[in-house]
């Protein structure tokens, strides 16, 4: 018993770390999925999937390698899909992407140069792209509070108080608020029949658009938001992340997650940090314990995905929207200090925005791909020698 007060402290740091990022994170996937005409089912199944798959995954690999590695999918990727024009492209369309993402970390881990290679770009485009996908999404609050005042502003209130008091509880609390005020008001209820989870064998299938407005944006986004960062707040706590073992673990999870109906998985970032810091432990040797911990949360919340996703099938896409923008709050913030902080590449990184906020399509591509192709040319244009005679 002597050794369980050492044990209590990692045990409750995942355990906080995994249900903030949950409920934070929940509602963006909802609505991705949504967004891509997946069947309740469907999202029921990917929901259960995807706990039980990271948190395994967060399980084996911080076990493995004594270190907190904290496996989450990637929620700026769902806030991708959801803030992208992309109907039409069709659920196994949208896995065959999801394949292509996996494949493509794997072999990012496989060969490193082909993440130094997206390491490269710069941070101003890749933030950018980000922060103009998930514009619309951002707005969604402000916009519903006009239909339902009654509903959204105490939301956006509670949401500013925590967010002064105390910023990790904001979105998590923000959003059981705003589910319980949508269930009393519009009626929301819960059969037996939403406990049962159905996840069955889909075959991808792959088309331009599951390439170029899936795969690569997806996987850039991956690497940029929640990879690479999530490497370096490890590297801040003092721990060298296992880059091959986590990129092919991760990438191959998501390859098979892919014929299943799930979705990325990648390093955590945020969750990273909860579980790596001093208050996990003093001792940063049993810090792992607290990816395990959260892991563990991670395989019980599986069993009431179906729960929660009865709620949000009853819930007006408008203040599902809302629910899930708060949650982005923080993420556009820092993509707009990012895209901004280097004077050389604000101009670039500001068309990258926009383009990505217009929704246009090409070639059944999507804005996300054209925004970081647009953002790249400017940003080489401008580094362009100038003609003698204007010198």
């Amino acid at each position: 018993m002597a050794s369980s007060p050492g044990l209590r402290a990692p045990i409750i740091a995942g355990f906080v770390a995994s249900v903030t990022g949950t409920a934070a994170t929940t509602a963006i996937f909802l609505s991705a999925f949504v967004a891509l005409g997946a069947t309740k089912e469907q999202t029921i199944a990917m929901v259960a999937l995807m706990l039980v798959s990271y948190g395994a995954l967060s399980i084996f690999l911080s076990w493995r390698h004594k270190m907190p590695l904290s496996v989450v999918w990637s929620t700026p990727g769902a806030a991708l899909l959801a803030g992208s024009a992309i109907t039409g492209i069709g659920f196994t369309n949208a896995m065959g992407g999801v394949l292509l993402c996996g494949l493509l970390l794997a072999l990012t881990g496989l060969w490193p140069r082909l993440g130094q290679l997206v390491s490269s770009i710069p941070k101003s485009i890749a933030s950018a792209m980000l922060a103009g996908v998930i514009f619309s999404f951002c707005v969604a609050p402000f916009a519903a509070s006009a239909s339902y005042p009654a509903l959204v502003l105490p939301v956006i209130a509670v949401w500013l108080l925590l967010y002064w008091l105390s910023p990790i509880w904001a979105s998590p609390v923000a959003i059981v608020l705003a589910f319980t005020l949508i269930g009393v008001n519009q009626g929301l209820s819960v059969t037996s029949s939403d406990w049962a989870i159905n996840i069955s064998y889909l075959q991808p299938t792959f088309s331009p658009a599951s390439v170029f407005s899936i795969a690569i944006p997806l996987y850039l986004v991956a690497m940029a938001s929640q990879n690479i960062p999530g490497i370096a707040i490890m590297k801040s706590f003092g721990y060298e992340v296992p880059f091959r073992s986590s990129l092919v673990t991760t990438g191959l999870g998501t390859v098979l997650v892919s014929f299943f109906g799930g979705f990325v998985m990648n390093l955590a970032a945020i969750t990273a940090a909860l579980n790596a810091n001093e208050h996990a432990h003093k001792d940063p040797k049993k810090r792992w314990i607290a990816s395990v911990s959260g892991g563990t949360v991670y395989l019980i919340f599986a069993i009431f995905a179906g729960v929660a996703i009865a709620f949000v099938y009853q819930t007006p896409r408008e203040l599902l929207l809302a629910a899930s923008g708060l949650a982005l709050l923080p993420t556009i913030g820092n993509s707009f200090s990012v895209m901004t902080e280097n004077v050389e590449q604000r101009i670039p990184a500001v068309i990258t925005f926009l383009v990505a906020s217009s929704a246009i399509t090409f070639f059944s591509v999507g804005a996300a791909f054209w925004a970081i192709v647009t953002g790249l040319a400017v940003l080489a244009l401008l580094k362009l020698s100038k003609p003698k005679f204007l010198k």
